[in-house]
């Protein structure tokens, strides 16, 4: 499996459109909120997309786990990638934890979440990778940074 990583700017959507049409991107627009450009590609995305969000003390993984769920209603989403400053990993288990019709009752480092509900769930699976030391993880499947390079779509990194 390969996933490549497009980190675009807003205006250079149509290029991120195109891309995804021979590969499966996981965009992160790099001057506005990477949710709400994906959103706005719904008319135009004719494949799986993922989507590469940032956590911060500001944009928690519980806020990215309700953005997920919605966009996943929205776009054929598939894949997210949780990247954070540190515990990516526990970060990643509370949007995944998160991703269930069921009620959440759930305590890591980085979260307690307690009679939680984020409804509806995604129509169709959504992996939930975690961004670790230039590795994307996702339970037993690993994928290792293979590269880097310039497009009209942006930059793309690959993993595979």
């Amino acid at each position: 499996m390969e996933l490549v990583r497009v980190a675009a700017a807003e205006s250079q959507r149509d290029e991120v459109v195109r891309a995804t049409h021979d590969r499966l991107v996981l965009f992160q627009c790099t001057d506005a909120e990477t949710v709400l450009v994906a959103a706005s590609l719904v008319d135009r995305l004719t494949s799986d997309v993922g989507v590469w969000l940032t956590i911060t003390s500001a944009y928690p993984a519980q806020l990215a786990a309700r953005d997920v769920a919605t966009l996943a209603a929205i776009v054929p989403l598939r894949h997210v990638v949780v990247e954070a400053s540190t515990r990516s990993d526990e970060h990643a288990d509370v949007v995944r934890a998160l991703l269930t019709n069921d009620e959440v009752n759930f305590t890591n480092g980085v979260a307690h979440i307690a009679g939680a509900y984020n409804r509806p769930a995604p129509p169709a699976p959504v992996t939930v990778w975690r961004y670790d030391d230039e590795r994307l993880v996702s339970g037993d499947d690993v994928l290792t940074q293979r590269g880097v390079e310039e497009s009209d779509a942006g930059e793309l990194t690959f993993f595979a």
